[in-house]
């Protein structure tokens, strides 16, 4: 039969490709997919490929998008690289923005710009807040940080629908489970006149130097990756599980707030029950397809962001379902995983 065998010593050149090779493995099966689905191959490629960043404006969108799959990523990367598995920056995406969303319907036509660092704050606060209660949960009862996390994505879910069907309802909004639109106050600071893009792109990318400098050039960021790696040579170096803990999860839930501030302040204007974009699980891919290094991260988010747009405009111009983004996120995934497994092993037939 057929049996995995680890391999004496894994190709490190390959651990660096994979993304590629898991990449081109999608293409093709995206390319049997639509001649399956009666589409021309080649029309599902360009409106994939192609499309998202044929002009400035499309580059423009794909900034978007990217900013925050790219700032949830890295966050996740922090807490994975530390053997930590928050699987539930949604919810602490949709806190951060619900956190956000309450400081900014306090605004009127008198309030100052003051307005927009404190709808920041208040998004990284309610991230990490929503991501404390599972390091609580985990520290205090070892309670598993994968369910605690992937079930308080749900509660915030319910959360953000009571805020939006009840008392903050826009009562001039015909009856629409909404907020009103926040004051231009507001708004998050634009980086050029006729676009979308704003001043979170740049705080994305300070984060992306951020976390590197934390991360290989800081003490505290190598206790939380030996803690991930080793955690019996951690706890011998005197390193605190419990501090590389709450260190991993309130990064990660504070970023995930961040992404939530700038976009329910950003492109949306206002809280309306479709903020869960689902940013928050498909961050995590974009984690993985990057190595959890930051620099990696930025081109995963930028592929994710094209799976994004792509499905958007494969069911306008393809009639293809809704359903094909995600289809297009997985089929990356496991293709990683199948080339990863492949990696640390070798397939061998033993009778």
């Amino acid at each position: 039969m057929l049996r995995l065998e680890v391999r004496p010593q894994p190709s490190a050149r390959w651990g660096y490709a994979s993304p590629l090779l898991a990449l081109a493995i999608t293409v093709v099966i995206g390319v049997i997919l639509f001649v399956a689905l009666g589409k021309d191959p080649v029309r599902g490629l360009q409106v994939f490929f192609w499309e998202p960043v044929k002009s400035t404006y499309a580059l423009s969108e794909l900034m978007v998008k990217a900013t925050p799959l790219l700032i949830i990523a890295l966050g996740l990367a922090v807490c994975f690289r530390s053997n930590v598995w928050n699987i539930g920056a949604e919810g602490q995406y949709l806190i951060g923005a619900i956190f956000a969303a309450g400081v900014a319907l306090t605004a009127d036509k008198t309030t100052g710009g003051w307005i927009v660092p404190a709808i920041i704050v208040a998004g990284i606060v309610g991230g990490m807040l929503w991501a404390g209660i599972t390091a609580l949960l985990r520290d205090r009862f070892n309670a598993n940080e994968i369910l605690v996390s992937l079930m308080l994505v749900y509660v915030a879910i319910q959360v953000l629908n009571y805020l939006v069907y009840g008392p903050w309802k826009d009562p001039m909004g015909y009856n629409f489970p909404q907020t009103k639109t926040f004051e231009s106050v507001t708004q998050i600071p634009k980086l050029m006149q006729g676009s979308r893009v704003n001043v979170g792109l740049l705080l994305a990318l300070a984060g992306v130097a951020a976390v590197w400098v934390f991360l290989f050039r800081t003490y505290s960021g190598f206790a939380q990756q030996v803690g991930g790696l080793a955690p019996a040579a951690a706890r011998y170096a005197g390193f605190s599980s419990r501090k590389a803990l709450w260190i991993a999860l309130l990064t990660s839930g504070g970023m995930a707030g961040l992404a939530g501030a700038l976009e329910v302040a950003g492109p949306i204007g206002q809280l309306t029950p479709y903020v869960p974009a689902g940013y928050g699980f498909a961050a995590i891919i974009v984690a993985f397809v990057g190595r959890l290094h930051p620099v990696g991260i930025v081109f995963s988010a930028i592929l994710m962001s094209m799976f994004y747009i792509g499905g958007e405009l494969a069911q306008s111009r393809l009639g293809l379902p809704k359903s094909i983004t995600g289809v297009f996120q997985g089929l990356l995934l496991f293709a990683l995983l199948a080339c990863d497994t492949l990696i640390a092993y070798r397939v061998v037939w033993k009778k």
